[in-house]
Order: structure tokens, then C-alpha cells, then sequence
């Protein structure tokens, strides 16, 4: 597998970082001096984290201080580090400045992706969307991905996850890794070619060679086939759903997130049920109970959250989650499901990427460092809290091939059928006023 850009492994949640203070740093042109201090800092101050995460740092120990002398040029170092923090398993951490710039090995060629996106259901990868010429070729929403450059496409995503990783890309959980390998997974250097051989609807087997040139589609994007005619407000798209159910997709978590919700819901009006969408939700940061408060009646308490919206929607919620759901978006899904305001479902957790961080600077002021040393809401998960984990749904919704070959959204569909149906017996316990 060729080796992805380092400008990629930037790629990461936006999140809040730790008050403690910056550790000095005292310049050195020691790089193995930089590792040692790396290793220990990262085993004093993320310890809770590499326990409950099962990774044996002795052994992470051994390898990197083995390999810091042979680094040799600021391409070794770079990339050392960067291996170094994917072993944390923290899809926060990340280099967030250097000395060192990484980007001479593009030689002005683009990344890019091959304008698909995969899904895998039940061990089954399917194509989830295909864009463009990506469809003109032949790929379709639907079909059964067997084999990907010639090897199994499940044993092809999982080794993919293991590249990501070796370059620098750092996961907080394994569904997080093999959710990012269905799409910036696919990516490599434009002109680069790609095979994949699927199964098609009416059962025919297809060999389709695609060159990568469509630009950065290899970011998640959510819904595949969300409700017609959404109005859009910031990253943000509501509507209503062709059985007359409010919609709304949170693309992030902006500041004004609360603000844009007032909005929102003044104008769905009147609906009978709501879907909130978290699918592909990057974080951000905004006022938690704020936004909760917008899906309680004024003044209505419930547990420690209290309405504070003078239009808000009161009535029965259904949650989308995936494992693209990062960051500050899984602990404002995670608080609606653990909470007892809605119904949560999804194919997988959240990503288990929600944590306190901090940022540190190595001894020759070579690279500033950004890593989670504590998890957020550690009340969830029975007292785990989300780093490492994630938030899981009530219900697994697995993508339905046949539904993505009919353009239709598996989860959006499962929702509007419980919203019609009602939920599960004492799973859920706001009630509406």
C-alpha cells in the first residue's frame, strides 16, 4: 500500500483542550531526547487512557526508543512521531505544529479519492455512494464489494486501517479505523488506479477499474439519501421527511449551534415527531445544555437539564448515529440517549473520540503535540465515559443493500417507522408533556 501524505494526518476532531498548563520545552537538536520525553509524558499523563484501552506501553516503549536513532532526516523524524501517536489510539491526537514541513513528498500531485464511498454491513462491504463518473463506470449504491485490487474487500478495509495507521492517523477505536478506511481509505495520489470487483443487483459480477480524480470526496458526508428539499443553515439541513416528520442533519457543532437550532425548529412548526441526524458530525464546541434545552418545554426539568427555548420541540426523538460522529457530536448525541430524551440507532457506536486533551512541546521545539489524557462525560458507559468507546445505540440499524439499490436510507426509514410505531417499553423515559 503506498504511503498516504503527512498534510493528511492533521485529519481530526475539533475538541476542548485541558486547562493544565504547557509543559516548557528547552531546546535541544536531540531527536531521541524528543522520544523519550514523548513516551514519558504520554505513559504520565494519559495512563488512565492506555489502561483502559488495554495498550502495552512497555512494548511501544521498547520499539520507539529502538528506532529514534535511526531517524536520520526530517522526513524519519516527522514520520517517527507520527507513528508514535497512532499508537495512542486518540483520534485527537496529532502533531499540531513543527519545525519540520511534511508536505515534499506530494511533488504538486493532488490526493484525492476515486468518488466512492463504502459501508459495511453485517462483515458485507457495500458501495454507499457512488458520485459522477464513479456511477457512469458503472458502480452503483447497493452493490456487494467482493474484492478490492484483487483481495477480499473486508480483509482489504482492515489492512487499510493498519496503513492509516502506520502513517500517522490515530483511532480511538476500531470501528472508528474501519469506518475512516471506507472512505479516506480509498484515497491515494491522483491517476492512481483502483479495482473494484462487485456483485450487482440483478446478481452480475463486474470488474471496475476507477482512476482516483475526484478532488477531497473522501470525507464522510452523512446521510446518503436524506429527505428532499432541506433547507440549509450553516453545515446544518432540516426539512421534513415525505411523512410530514421534522428532519434535521448536524453536520457540527458550531458555537451558535444553539442559535441555529432556534432557527430551525421556529421553522419546522408544528411536526409530530422529530429525527435528528448526527451521522458524519465532526464536533466542534457550543453550550451543551443549551442545546439540550431546545428539545425540553420552558422552564420543564428533566434530570439535571432544564428547557430553556421559547419554541422548542417537546415531542418524540429518534437519534442517527455512526461511527463518523465525533468528538463534541457524540456527547450531545450521547446525552439525548443516556439522558432518556430519544431513541438512539445507528450502524455502529459513536467513534469513542471525546476527551479532555493537552498540548505539549518537545525538548527541541521540533513539534507541538496535541493528545486526550482523560475521557469526557464519564458518567456515560457506566462510569467508561466515551473515549475508547463510544456511545452505542439502542438499536443496531444495519445498511440495508436493497434499500441503498431503491435510494432509500436505512436508518432514516427505521426512525420514521418508530416514531410511527412508538419505542420499546421503558427504554426511553422523557415522556411529552
Amino acid at each position: 500500500m503506498r504511503a498516504l501524505p503527512f498534510p493528511l494526518l492533521a485529519i481530526c476532531a475539533l475538541g476542548w483542550l485541558s486547562t493544565a498548563p504547557l509543559i516548557p520545552a528547552q531546546a535541544t537538536g536531540d531527536f531521541p531526547s524528543d522520544v523519550a520525553f514523548l513516551l514519558d509524558q504520554f505513559e504520565m499523563q494519559a495512563a488512565p487512557l492506555l489502561t483502559s484501552k488495554k495498550i502495552d506501553w512497555k512494548t511501544v516503549r521498547t520499539e520507539f526508543t529502538a528506532a529514534a536513532p535511526d531517524a536520520k532526516t526530517d522526513h524519519d523524524e516527522y514520520h517517527l512521531v507520527s507513528r508514535l501517536l497512532s499508537r495512542l489510539q486518540d483520534g485527537h491526537a496529532a502533531i499540531t505544529q513543527s519545525t519540520i514541513k511534511p508536505d515534499g513528498i506530494s511533488i504538486g500531485r493532488r490526493y484525492t479519492g476515486p468518488r466512492v464511498h463504502l459501508v459495511v454491513s453485517n462483515d458485507t462491504v457495500l458501495v454507499r455512494a457512488a458520485f459522477k463518473d464513479a456511477e457512469q463506470a458503472g458502480l452503483k449504491p447497493g452493490q456487494k464489494v467482493n474484492r478490492i485490487d484483487g483481495k477480499p474487500a473486508l480483509d482489504w478495509l482492515k489492512q487499510q486501517t493498519q496503513a492509516l495507521q502506520e502513517r500517522g492517523f490515530s483511532f480511538s477505536t476500531p470501528h472508528q479505523a474501519l469506518y475512516a478506511a471506507c472512505h479516506w481509505g480509498l484515497a491515494d495520489w491522483e491517476g492512481t488506479e483502483i479495482a473494484f470487483e462487485v456483485t450487482t443487483a440483478s446478481g452480475e459480477e463486474l470488474t471496475i477499474k476507477r482512476q482516483r480524480n475526484g478532488g477531497p470526496n473522501y470525507a464522510p458526508i452523512g446521510p446518503v439519501f436524506p429527505p428532499a428539499n432541506l433547507t440549509g443553515i450553516g453545515r446544518q439541513s432540516y426539512g421534513q421527511t415525505a411523512d410530514g416528520y421534522g428532519y434535521i442533519h448536524l453536520r457540527d457543532i458550531p458555537g451558535d449551534l444553539p442559535q441555529q437550532l432556534d432557527q430551525i425548529l421556529k421553522a419546522l412548526g408544528d411536526i409530530p415527531g422529530l429525527i435528528l441526524d448526527m451521522r458524519a458530525n465532526g464536533g466542534g464546541g457550543c453550550d451543551h445544555e443549551a442545546v439540550f434545552g431546545r428539545f425540553l418545554a420552558k422552564d420543564h426539568s428533566l434530570g439535571q437539564h432544564r428547557g430553556v427555548s421559547e419554541n422548542p420541540f417537546t415531542g418524540s426523538m429518534v437519534v442517527i448515529v455512526d461511527a463518523g460522529v465525533r468528538s463534541a457530536g457524540e456527547t450531545i448525541a450521547g446525552m439525548f440517549k443516556e439522558d432518556g430524551r430519544a431513541y438512539m440507532i445507528g450502524d455502529t457506536p459513536t467513534a469513542g473520540t471525546s476527551s479532555q486533551k493537552q498540548v505539549i512541546t518537545t525538548p527541541s521545539g521540533k513539534f507541538t503535540i496535541r493528545f486526550s489524557v482523560r475521557s469526557n462525560m464519564q458518567r456515560f458507559n457506566n462510569g467508561r465515559g466515551i473515549e475508547g468507546i463510544g456511545v452505542s445505540p439502542h438499536e443496531r440499524v444495519p445498511t440495508n443493500a436493497i434499500d441503498l439499490t431503491q435510494r432509500e436510507d436505512t436508518q432514516i426509514k427505521r426512525a420514521t417507522e418508530l416514531l410511527k410505531s412508538g419505542f420499546p417499553k421503558d427504554v426511553v423515559g422523557y415522556t411529552t408533556p
